[in-house]
């Protein structure tokens, strides 16, 4: 991986006739190592509509992830609880649950890891990816193989 990227690099360089550190007015620098590290909105399937606030964080060399806000969330239910979830996370409040987990990169994507999704209480084996230069992630969860599964796409919070 490292080596097909110091090649694109340098056939880049050759190729533009530019200098490293050189930029041009109006072209937007894209960061060389992009992360899912940081703060993403999720989506309701059916509505369409914001529902939390997840934050994803690097522990270990592994990613994970945890609700930090509910978007507008039930006004009779001041703290919502994983009322469907099994072992550690049943009944425990929807704020601060783990929902990712064990995500290892993987060249271009993180795979490896769970995802839990507290509306069914159910825990599935997910993939992520980066997609629109960091600013949308690509969250696979699936049972066995991966063609198997539902696609939800995360906006990044800038």
């Amino acid at each position: 991986m490292l080596y097909r990227l110091i090649n694109l690099c340098v056939a880049t360089l050759l190729l533009s006739g530019s200098t490293p550190g050189q930029s041009f007015p109006g072209v937007s620098q894209i960061p060389v190592e992009l992360t899912p590290v940081g703060h993403w909105r999720t989506f309701d399937d059916v509505t369409g509509k914001v529902t939390s606030i997840v934050v994803i964080r690097e522990e270990n060399g592994k990613l994970g992830g945890e609700i930090e806000k509910l978007v507008d969330p039930d006004p009779a239910d001041h703290n919502p609880r994983c009322l469907r979830c099994e072992g550690d996370a049943k009944g425990k409040p929807l704020i601060g649950l783990r929902i990712l987990w064990n995500l290892r990169r993987d060249t271009d994507q993180w795979t490896g890891g769970r995802i839990l999704d507290p509306d069914n209480g159910k825990v599935y084996r997910c993939d992520i990816t980066l997609e629109d230069r960091g600013r949308r992630l690509r969250v696979r969860g699936f049972i066995g193989f991966s063609v198997l599964g539902r696609t939800q796409y995360w906006l990044r919070v800038e």
